[in-house]
């Protein structure tokens, strides 16, 4: 007899489970960084908010303490944007992103003066620049300035360094340390014990797309290149290489109708999982979103992916973005792209949220 036909709200239950969504877990904040593969760490209350929407318990500053002792590094990584990864991740998708090898395009030798054959002495000054401790990027661009071979970056430290420094962390050089009277500041990346280089790129491939498919599966071929492709600049040929390799790791489900990959492991829990009606209350651009992408329909509906895009915070319902919502002071304000769910459901999750914010809240608003 066929397998039973799947629906996009059994997946999405199934998806909801596997990122800690539904049911959230007792687990670190490590645990949760990991489970997603990456979290967006371009503001510290956001990311913090994102990783405890995901845990049954969680103390302020633990994700501070989780990054000061090493277990997850604050770096460059998808779409060159700074994200936070555990060190054995970031071994894997830095590997990837340096493959691409951006720093010999010929734009890139132009404009910064530097042929391919002057990256070992610039990699090298900057790591032994910051062989004492971590550095502001001024303080940094200051040290390697001062070098006959590098003077000629003065203006580009000066400007905007972002996108050289980017090329550095992701060779594994150098990622965010400790902020400093507000300025972000860099240091060595071996530095951290748990550190043990970039994974050869045939090695860091295959677990990529496998990591990926146990988070976000079910998924297809496009969604893995969004994810790996343009976040990392993998190519099209590469992926499908590494697709074909995993053999019979993966098994292609149908659900309704459209062909999706998973982990053959993940098949028969898959086809048992029920549609969920549970209410998440997410920070902007969370990856639960960002995973697939905002222009997956099934995920954000089509009609409401601009203000999802520019980065309302997520009201999802059984996986689904089904609103927006917003706080000021002690107010939470849902509205509803369509029928709102249930009110008490939606109490309990601002409940919840002042749980993960540590502070009271209350619900005003709850409509369309």
């Amino acid at each position: 007899m066929p397998p039973e036909p799947l629906t996009w709200p059994q997946a999405l239950a199934w998806r909801m489970r596997r990122q800690l969504l539904d049911p959230v877990a007792d687990v670190s904040v490590a645990d949760v960084v990991r489970t997603l593969g990456a979290v967006p760490a371009q503001n510290d209350a956001t990311t913090e908010q994102a990783i405890n929407a995901r845990r049954l318990r969680s103390r302020p500053g633990e994700m501070t303490r989780a990054i000061a002792e090493g277990e997850l590094l604050r770096t460059f990584a998808f779409r060159g944007a700074v994200h936070l990864a555990t060190p054995e991740d970031a071994g894997v998708y830095l590997a990837l992103r340096a493959s691409s090898r951006m720093w010999e395009l010929p734009s890139w030798q132009t404009y910064y003066g530097l042929a391919p054959s002057d990256w070992p002495a610039f990699r090298r000054a900057a790591r032994d620049a910051l062989a004492d401790g971590p550095l502001t990027p001024t303080a940094l661009g200051d040290t390697l300035t001062a070098l006959p071979a590098f003077r000629h970056l003065q203006n580009v430290f000066a400007d905007n360094p972002w996108t050289l420094l980017k090329a550095l962390a992701w060779q594994g050089d150098l990622c965010f340390g400790p902020s400093r009277d507000g300025q972000a500041t860099l240091q060595r990346l071996d530095d951290n014990p748990r550190w043990s280089g970039l994974v050869e790129v045939d090695v860091a491939g295959p677990r990529a797309v496998e990591s990926y498919v146990r988070a976000y599966g079910p998924t297809t071929p496009a969604h893995l290149q969004y994810w790996l492709g343009e976040g990392l600049g993998v190519r099209r040929g590469h992926l499908r290489t590494w697709i074909a390799g995993l053999g019979e790791q993966l098994a292609t489900v149908e659900v309704e109708g459209e062909p999706a990959l998973v982990l053959r492991e993940d098949v028969e829990e898959l086809t048992a999982a029920r549609p969920s009606t549970t209410v998440r209350l997410l920070p902007r651009y969370d990856q639960w979103v960002l995973g697939p992408g905002t222009a997956d329909p099934h995920v954000v509906p089509a009609a409401e992916r601009a203000a999802i895009s520019r980065g309302a915070n997520l009201a999802v319902v059984g996986g689904v973005v089904r609103g927006t919502w917003s706080q000021s002071d002690d107010e939470v304000r849902v509205v509803w792209f369509d029928d709102a769910p249930a009110h008490a459901a939606v109490e309990r999750e601002v409940e919840r949220l002042a749980t993960i914010l540590d502070r009271p809240l209350r619900l005003v608003a709850d409509a369309r």
